[in-house]
């Protein structure tokens, strides 16, 4: 990866060998990230049939809120051919990502049939049943002295919580678990490749029945609120439902996995911050969670489109122009962050962009923080003392996608189970579900109503 300036005449300007997809990236991040930011915020790559690269807070926050950038996905060239959020493109698709890649009005209709189910007061009232899926893991280990934080935590719970406020029965989180993970971390020409498609061919299967059933018999969950949508008169088209629902899936597994993972491992390799961390949380828990995020940027980056032209920082971008917003580089931006390549546990102002910013910024930022925390405090309880197994240790060899981790083993002083093992908790929590209808869509003002009668 290397600068070119160009030359004068070349409104692509300067010119950087930018390539997210290559473990040279992963490993090289901080000094590509400084070369970058240093040198060319905003750079023309010629990778992928060419895209720009915007790497700075600056050019970030600009362009993300630019009403000239565009998210559209027109995977049937019913529009101006857009391209969606990928580059480059992951497949060749008939189905978009959701609402990640609509522009408004029709991204502001999908958005608001999900927010009553994602407010800060829908979600405070998952909290218990998130709580008793945490535990249930954490047993199943706590005799045994041996966990690994992904497999039987950091997985699991993101699944069984998102399958819950889906409307989809919790039993099957094993079936979603495997491909929303490995349709990620597994390479195209990889000798697994068609056994994890066949895999996620089967979850698509699965959610197309949920669909259909719950369109007979509405049962409370985001996916009878998506089955119930309208778009200019006419009922929501299903391949648009279904990509819904591989967004939230996609959004609510693997980010969280990884942003749990990565911040457990750096409390292994931190002990006195970790001691910190677990004895002052009524302090450091909100600012440490955010400076995690800011770290590891779970989802290091979108894909745009420049839908008319215009220029920042004398720079031409051209209509149908394509652009990746790293938001993972904008977090590293020393002009907005003091040492930006440490974890500060105290920072204050972490104005940072993992969730993104402008009108696509994730939905599900309350949810992700809340299970987040859930877990993080239940291993410092129950696990003060644990310590991660570096040599067993795997990390996502690329992170274009997700900075993510497949492996994270760990050993502790075993403790006594507290509660039911995960099966039977499920089958409580299903109940559960079912009897409080806590899959209901809440409103704050009805909330705070409800609450203070």
């Amino acid at each position: 990866m290397s600068v070119d300036q160009g030359s004068d005449s070349d409104r692509k300007m300067p010119r950087y060998h930018f390539d997210r997809h290559t473990a040279e990236y992963r490993e090289r991040f901080t000094d590509i990230t400084e070369e970058m930011q240093s040198k060319c915020p905003l750079a023309w790559s010629d990778t992928y049939n060419g895209h720009w690269v915007a790497a700075d807070n600056r050019a970030v926050f600009e362009l993300a809120r630019s009403a000239d950038v565009s998210a559209d996905h027109d995977v049937n060239g019913e529009r101006r051919g857009y391209q969606g959020i990928s580059i480059p493109k992951m497949m060749e698709v008939s189905i978009r990502g959701g609402l990640l890649e609509m522009d408004d009005p029709e991204h502001k209709i999908y958005r608001g049939a999900l927010n009553p189910y994602l407010s800060p007061a829908a979600i405070k009232r998952w909290e218990p049943f998130i709580d008793d899926v945490v535990r249930a893991c954490l047993d199943e280990k706590i005799e045994t002295g041996h966990i690994d934080f992904v497999d039987d935590l950091a997985n699991i719970v993101p699944a069984v919580v998102t399958l819950a406020m889906l409307g989809i029965p919790l039993q099957k989180w094993e079936m979603y678990n495997e491909p929303a993970h490995a349709s990620v971390y597994t390479a195209p020409d990889s000798p697994d490749a068609p056994r994890v498609l066949e895999l996620y061919m089967a979850m698509g299967m699965d959610l197309f029945a949920n669909l259909a059933e719950i369109r007979d018999k509405p049962r409370p969950g985001i996916i009878n609120a998506l089955a119930g949508l309208s778009v200019n008169g006419e009922p929501a088209p299903d391949m648009e439902l279904l990509g819904m629902l591989n967004l939230l899936i996609g959004g609510g597994f693997d980010t969280t996995t990884a942003l749990t993972a990565h911040a457990l491992e750096w409390l292994s390799e931190n002990p006195d911050e970790r001691e910190v961390l677990s004895r002052d949380r009524d302090d450091l828990l909100d600012p440490a969670t955010e400076e995690f995020l800011r770290f590891y940027t779970p989802a290091p980056g979108d894909g745009r489109t420049i839908a008319a032209d215009l220029e920042l920082d004398g720079k031409q971008l051209k209509e149908g122009d394509r652009l990746w917003l790293s938001w993972a580089m904008a977090n590293r931006d020393p002009e907005i962050f003091h040492d930006p390549n440490d974890i500060v546990l105290d920072r204050t102002g972490n104005r940072h962009f993992s969730f993104g910013i402008g009108m696509h910024r994730c939905i599900g930022s309350n949810l992700a923080r809340t299970v987040f925390k859930s877990m993080l405090c239940a291993v410092l309880d129950r696990m003060p003392d644990y310590r991660c197994v570096p040599e067993n240790t795997v990390h996502y060899e690329t992170i274009g996608v997700i900075q993510g981790m497949r492996y994270l083993p760990a050993t502790f002083t075993p403790g006594p189970r507290v509660g039911a093992g995960l099966d039977e908790t499920l089958e409580n929590l299903q109940r559960i579900c079912v009897e409080q209808e806590l899959a209901r869509p809440v409103t704050e003002r009805k909330e705070q109503a409800r609450i203070h009668v």
